[in-house]
């Protein structure tokens, strides 16, 4: 089975969107079929030529690490070039848009981060591709787990607390975010709704200038990854209140997740990275292009070096595990980003 696809239209209206994350949890699934597809994969060995990976982040970021390992494990399994491609700009716009229309055929791949999929369909009012339909999900590759920091001269140990500060002193509390729609926006606007409480926003180009504000004091409020974070903690420079992450870390056990903090409704999730093909792409080479990223993942010299070295969690779900992932992502981002009003900057 082949998906169809048609011009691009922009971002649908969130009725449409909800109609398109059906259809493309049911190619998540579809694309499982390898056996029905034998017959035509036979005519047609994968890859039949050299692989771009297309990154749309800046060479040495967290994106471009994991794919340039990812590109190494294929290239030597495959025997032919994989090539990363850091096509930058537009908040991953223009790759994005690089792969959605590229030919069909499992050789133009795409590695990002979740605001390519989940933010950028509710930020934007058009792009110039439509995430469900023209990108296919392979694999979600690692997780980053985010922290609710607070500076150590806030006294505040819990988000209860943190919000009656804020009652008590309005205007107050400063907090750190990579600009409009990013998670540190949208959690602490979702908070600033919910509770009713003031809190101003200081955007920082990237996460180290908001990460050095904080321990400056700059701000007193931030939401940074587990692997940023936990240097600071253990000094005593930065004090962690809630996790959002589906289960506590267990290198922080009594750091509560957010939504045993009684705040899932505002639970921007994790970041992660993930794998993506251009939609249409035969469901049999999107199997076998699964089949060997989960091949070369499982090496546990590609997980030290790629992975638990920089911090990540591992992952490496089926384009099924992922495609319900970003299904209920969606939901969540497209509630969170109405609430706040958010939009790209």
């Amino acid at each position: 089975m082949e998906h169809t696809r048609q011009p691009a239209l922009g971002v649908r209206r969130p009725a449409s969107l909800r109609a398109g994350r059906r259809a493309w949890l049911s190619a998540g699934a579809a694309a499982l079929g390898l056996a029905c597809a034998a017959p035509a994969w036979s005519q047609a060995p994968y890859p039949a030529r050299p692989v771009r990976i297309v990154v749309p982040y800046a060479p040495g970021g967290g994106v471009d690490v994991v794919a340039r390992g990812l590109a190494d494990g294929l290239g030597q399994k495959w025997g032919k070039p994989v090539i990363v491609e850091n096509k930058v700009g537009a908040a991953s716009i223009i790759g994005a848009d690089a792969v959605a229309k590229a030919a069909p055929d499992g050789h133009t791949l795409l590695v990002t981060s979740e605001s390519t999929i989940t933010s950028n369909p509710y930020l934007y009012d058009k792009l110039p591709y439509d995430a469900l339909r023209d990108l296919a999900p392979v694999s979600q590759l690692v997780s980053l787990p985010q922290m609710v920091l607070v500076h150590p001269s806030v006294k505040a140990g819990s988000i209860d607390e943190l919000v009656a500060l804020a009652k008590a002193r309005p205007d107050s509390l400063n907090y750190a975010s990579m600009g409009g729609g990013s998670l540190p926006h949208l959690f602490f606007e979702g908070l600033k709704t919910r509770a009713g409480v003031q809190m101003t926003q200081v955007p920082y180009k990237g996460i180290m200038p908001a990460v050095t504000a904080l321990l400056a004091g700059e701000v007193q409020l931030a939401m940074v990854g587990t692997a940023i974070a936990e240097p600071h903690i253990r000094a005593g420079k930065m004090k962690p209140i809630a996790v959002a992450r589906g289960k506590r870390l267990e290198s922080e056990p009594n750091v509560p997740t957010l939504r045993e903090a009684g705040y899932a409704d505002i639970d921007p999730r994790e970041s992660w990275f993930g794998l993506f093909v251009t939609g249409g792409t035969p469901d049999a080479v999107v199997q076998k292009l699964y089949a060997d990223v989960a091949q070369v993942t499982a090496d546990p010299e590609f997980r030290q070096r790629f992975v638990t070295a920089k911090g990540f969690d591992p992952v490496f779900s089926s384009p099924r595990e992922f495609a319900a992932a970003i299904q209920d992502e969606m939901r969540q981002k497209e509630r969170l980003i109405r609430l706040t009003g958010a939009k790209a900057d």
